[in-house]
């Protein structure tokens, strides 16, 4: 399924990063229907906490990991509507549609990681996001809510 165009609403594009990554490692020791997976490539590297009983990679997978602001096709906020429960969008067609994988949540701290590198800190409900990278690349995330939407390539 191919991805829905990412429009432009006034606060700018919907897509505040959208990157593939190569999947590193898989751990699934710590918690039942949890593993965090690794991943880079050559500007950012992730560690992402997801629940894989519905969602399952392999290392060696490509993925593409997309962080938005709203789902609307429109680039329209849905911030609102988000909080009460994303699947409840009065959209018959949204981001979400291209993606296997979605969560809500909120990007809760930065810290700089080196001349010119940062780290961004995202909670998905307790299931973690954490993305290392050049600053060039990772500028465009601030402290907000955002969707993560992840499929395989």
């Amino acid at each position: 399924m191919s991805r829905p165009a990412a429009a432009s609403g006034p606060s700018g594009d919907a897509i505040l990063l959208s990157e593939t990554f190569s999947i590193n490692s898989i751990n699934a020791e710590k918690y039942d229907r949890v593993s965090r997976i690794t991943g880079s490539n050559p500007d950012v590297k992730f560690h992402l906490d997801i629940n894989h009983d519905l969602y399952t990679v392999a290392p060696g997978e490509t993925i593409e990991l997309v962080l938005a602001s709203t789902l609307k096709l429109d680039g329209s906020s849905d911030i609102e509507k988000a909080r009460a429960g994303w699947r409840d969008l009065d959209e018959t067609t949204t981001l979400a549609d291209g993606y296997d994988y979605v969560c809500y949540g909120k990007i809760y701290r930065f810290e700089e990681a080196g001349v010119d590198s940062i780290k961004a800190f995202i909670s998905f409900g307790g299931l973690l996001l954490y993305l290392e990278g050049s600053a060039k690349k990772l500028t465009t995330l601030k402290h907000e809510y955002v969707y993560l939407l992840v499929k395989k390539i």
